[in-house]
Formats: structure tokens, sequence, C-alpha cells
């Protein structure tokens, strides 16, 4: 049996009619740029979100780098966030000219670790005199693999020190989070100043190209946006700023606007087939489950696994296996940040974040779409204990 990594071609043959109908649209009353399919979008994922705002943009790491920019992120700020995440969350931080720090991830979420948050902080602000010039003045938790981070924890300790929270929700379209504090179920990117997704093919929901939006109840921080993704213009030819080339064109936003009402049902569709690869790897498997661990669902998050994420000591070795018996993998991520090139100096090696470290190491992604069958994840399931088994 096949069974791919993740399928593009199938939904969109499912949805061809429809999409191909945007685009003879768009072809007749030739808007491209802006429109009323860009702002019908806008208010559609403002509404999906639970926000008041929604400004499309033209990839996750444009809506990263124009949420810090229109919360007045820069030069002489620091933004914490986690080594275990893609490189455009770093990327949107240094490119507002704000440094990166790091703590580390809690080894049950793969999340920002709320303690870890707060005992870097408190030595931060320990330090006799704060002499650094540098200053701590936001928190960017990612939401990863469509996990959302424990924002009530987050929230409180960015209350005490006076700092700006902007989520990372590139990954989590739709996922739930319970707040203890208002006591109600609530979605990424609604809990935050300003939030970032990201529209890439493969993401929850994707475009046939590149997209991303920024959510946001407050409407300076829209308006930002709104002027940073046009070159620094709220009204044409008049530039308040310098800004960036970063709209999301017309036909991404009518294709997004179509795979939007499907949307609740494909992330429902992922949480079956996740707890089908969960019931499948822990069942009758006392052996195997000592080599293997499987998502860890706290009770107060409804996540929509963008990816099903296992971790086992054999890693590689069971990738090249799964790959030999027709099933495709990937790896979400294997260098942490903190051990990139690019960011060798920070002054940052190994050792320094070994919760991080470790999971980069044994992480698996495994098939998830929500095309795939039952038959295909317990395939994939099997194959997996068969060499836990027989290594």
């Amino acid at each position: 049996m096949k069974v791919p990594f993740l399928d593009l071609i199938t939904p969109h043959k499912e949805l061809e009619e429809e999409l191909i109908s945007v685009f003879r649209d768009c072809l007749q009353n030739a808007s491209f740029v802006g429109g009323s399919k860009v702002q019908k979008f806008e208010e559609e994922f403002a509404n999906f979100c639970n926000t008041k705002y929604c400004v499309a943009v033209n990839s996750g790491t444009d809506a990263l780098r124009f949420s810090l920019l229109a919360a007045g992120i820069g030069p002489g700020d620091e933004v914490i966030t986690v080594p275990n995440t893609f490189i455009a969350t770093t990327e949107a931080i240094s490119q507002t000219g704000a440094s990166i720090a790091f703590v580390e991830i809690d080894e049950k979420t793969y999340n920002m670790d709320p303690n870890r948050l707060e005992d870097y902080l408190k030595k931060r602000y320990g330090q006799s005199t704060m002499a650094s010039k540098v200053k701590p003045k936001a928190i960017l938790p990612v939401h990863l693999y469509g996990q959302c981070a424990d924002m009530d924890s987050i929230l409180e300790i960015a209350n005490r020190y006076g700092l700006i929270v902007i989520e990372d929700a590139c990954q989590a379209h739709g996922a739930l989070y319970y707040s203890e504090k208002e006591q109600r179920w609530k979605k990424a990117g609604s809990m935050s100043l300003a939030s970032a997704f990201s529209f890439y093919p493969g993401k929850n929901l994707g475009a046939c190209g590149e997209g991303g939006a920024v959510t946001t109840d407050n409407p300076e921080i829209a308006r930002k946006v709104s002027m940073l993704r046009d070159h620094g213009q709220e009204k044409k030819y008049y530039h308040d700023f310098e800004g960036y080339n970063g709209r999301l064109d017309a036909i991404q936003c009518g294709i997004l606007r179509i795979k939007l009402r499907y949307l609740e049902e494909w992330n429902e569709k992922r949480r079956q087939i996740a707890s089908l690869y969960s019931h499948f790897l822990t069942l009758n498997s006392e052996h195997e489950t000592r080599n293997i661990i499987v998502p860890f669902i706290p009770s107060w998050s409804k996540p929509v696994f963008h990816l099903y994420v296992i971790r086992t000591p054999k890693r590689d070795e069971l990738q090249k296996y799964l790959s030999e018996n027709g099933i495709g993998t990937g790896l979400h991520y294997p260098i942490p940040l903190h051990l990139q090139k690019a960011y060798s100096n920070n002054g940052l090696g190994k050792g320094m974040f070994p919760i991080t470290e470790k999971i980069a190491s044994e992480i698996l992604s495994l098939p998830m779409y929500p095309q795939l069958t039952e038959e295909q994840v317990e395939y994939v399931a099997t194959t997996i204990k068969n060499f836990l088994t027989n290594p």
C-alpha cells in the first residue's frame, strides 16, 4: 500500500469546478489585486477566528513580521519565543530589528513552557541594573502542530511583566483552547494582541500558492498591518511610512473562501484520524508503547492536527523502514533554531535547550490529511508496530 505524507491533489480535484470558477470570475472582471474577494475573505476568516479584524497578506512570514511591526516592535526590543519551530517565527523577529530570546518547551506538548518563560523573565529582571540596552517587550508563543500553547499562563505572565503577546497560529487554523480564566473555549488567533496565520498549500486551510493573514481585535493594529502590506499607504500615493508589497491577491482569497467552508469538517476528520492513529499504535502493544510516544492532548486543548507527530529513539531507522513500505513521513523540525547556521553568532550552542534537542532527534511526522482512510491509518500503525517489535 502507498500512503503519501501529504495529498494536495485529491481535495483540489473534489473542489475543481468551484476553484476554477474563482479564476474565471477574476478573468472576467480583471479584479486581481484587492477588491471584494479579498474583503469578503477577511470578513469570513475574522468571523471564523472570533476576532473583529483580519488582514490578508501574502505569507505567514509577512503575517508574523507585520504583526510585530504594527505592535511597535523594533531595535532595542527583545521578543521571546521557542527554538522548536520553523525559522519564519524568528526571521520575523530579526527583520523588525529586534533580538530573539529562546525559552525551553514543555516535553509533553512541544509548546512554550510557561514555567521556563517565568524563570527566564525572573532572571532577566533580576539582573541588578538590567544593563542590557535590549529589553524584553513581547512573547511569541507558537501553536505547534495544530495545538495551542498554554495561553492563560503565558498571558498572565506577560501581564505581570508588561509584555505584548502575539500568537504564531500558522499551524493552528481552528484549534481551540479552554480558558479557565474566562471559562470558555477560545479559538487560536483570538487570544492576544495580534495573531499570524499561514495559508501555505499544506496547511489545514491552504491556498493554491502563498498566503497569510493577521487577526486582531485592535483596530489600530489592523490599520497598521493594512498599511504595512501596501507600501505604507492608507490612501493611494500617500505614504505615511515605508511599507512592503505584502498583499494577498484576489484569486487566492477567492480560493480560500471556498476552502474555508470545509475547514471545520476537514479539522474534524483530522481529529478522527489522529484518534485512530493513537488507538492503533497503543492497542495491545505494551512493548511497543515503551518505544513510541504519541501526541499528548491536555484537557484544555482541542487540536486540529496540522501534523500528527510521534517520538521514538529509533526515528531515523523507522523513517527508512516506513519509506521502504510505501509510507511517506516528514521531520518537523530536525534541527532546533538555536543550532541553525543562521544563528551561529547568537552564542547558543548544543546543550542550551536539552528538551528541544532531544525531541528534535526523535520526532517523526506521519501522513496526515482529511482524505486518509482508516485502512491507510491502520496500515501505517501496523507497519510501525512491526518495526518496533522486529527492528
